[in-house]
């Protein structure tokens, strides 16, 4: 009997432990079914785990503040760009108005550089020989003057062109005596042969400066060709340019611009404000020799 009563006792508490693994083995079935009917029914492709993937990463990752500097960065150079576009289109309407409207024509009274432009960026784009007579828009800028050659729009140096047909230098050299020869004293010969070509070509010149104690005075070698007439002084400063190789010249300088042989091909160039219309050469052509 007692026998007995154990073998019941030992099927009983087995069937408690059948049922206590099958619970868990059913609940694993049902989530497994659960999972393979959710698949079943939502296709899942590699590009939408990237996209969820992607999702995610951007929602835990901190904010890229330098891409988002990057992307402002851009759009301001966009930006700047189409403003500039704008800016040229509209200088090329107001240039081209400008030439179409030009009715005034000046005489070059010297040679004169052309440029592109009226501003330091310009570039120089042949030459303006002096005598010429050219059609003017009136425009003004950066101390050059627009005038239109060919159609085109260039830019000169304000101040020499002329209403009137520029005074023609008398041609050739000369080494005879002028009527005041004090004014050879201290001179050496190259700067004689200046003053005495000067003094023929251009006799209403009554007034010179020579040797003195500044300057390339100082050495003998400049002279002074004293005159306020524009168009005179344009005349004689075309003389010297002209001659410049026989009278072995080193630079002339005339209203604010310096022209010296070593750099001739650059025709004038700006000589800067030194304080006075003298100082400036305003009042009278600065010539020396080498």
């Amino acid at each position: 009997m007692a026998e007995h009563r154990h073998k019941r006792d030992t099927e009983a508490r087995r069937k408690p432990r059948a049922a206590t693994v099958a619970a868990p083995l059913a609940l694993l079935a049902t989530a497994g079914a659960v999972t393979i009917g959710v698949l079943a029914s939502t296709p899942v492709t590699s590009g939408s785990i990237l996209a969820k993937d992607a999702a995610d990463i951007s929602s835990v990752a901190p904010h890229d503040s330098a891409g988002s500097s990057v992307s402002r960065a851009e759009s301001r150079v966009a930006a700047t760009q189409l403003e500039k576009a704008h800016e040229r289109r509209h200088r090329m309407v107001v240039t081209r108005s400008a030439i179409r409207n030009a009715d005034t024509r000046l005489w070059a009274s010297t040679d004169l550089n052309l440029w592109t432009g009226s501003g330091k960026d310009a570039k120089q784009a042949g030459e303006l020989e002096a005598g010429k007579r050219v059609l003017v828009t009136g425009r003004k800028a950066d101390d050059r003057i627009e005038v239109v050659i060919d159609g085109e729009s260039r830019w000169v140096t304000a101040g020499y062109l002329s209403d009137e047909k520029p005074v023609a230098a008398a041609a050739g050299l000369s080494m005879a005596q002028c009527p005041d020869p004090g004014v050879e004293s201290g001179l050496t010969s190259n700067a004689v042969y200046v003053y005495r070509s000067v003094c023929h070509a251009f006799p209403q010149i009554t007034s010179y400066g020579g040797w003195d104690g500044h300057g390339e005075h100082s050495s003998g070698r400049a002279l002074d060709i004293m005159t306020s007439d524009v168009t005179l002084g344009n005349a004689i400063a075309d003389f010297l340019r002209s001659h410049a190789s026989e009278l072995n010249l080193y630079d002339v300088i005339w209203r604010g611009q310096i022209w010296t042989s070593v750099r001739s091909g650059e025709g004038w160039r700006s000589y800067g404000d030194h304080g006075s219309a003298t100082a400036n050469h305003y009042d009278h052509v600065h010539v020396a020799t080498n």
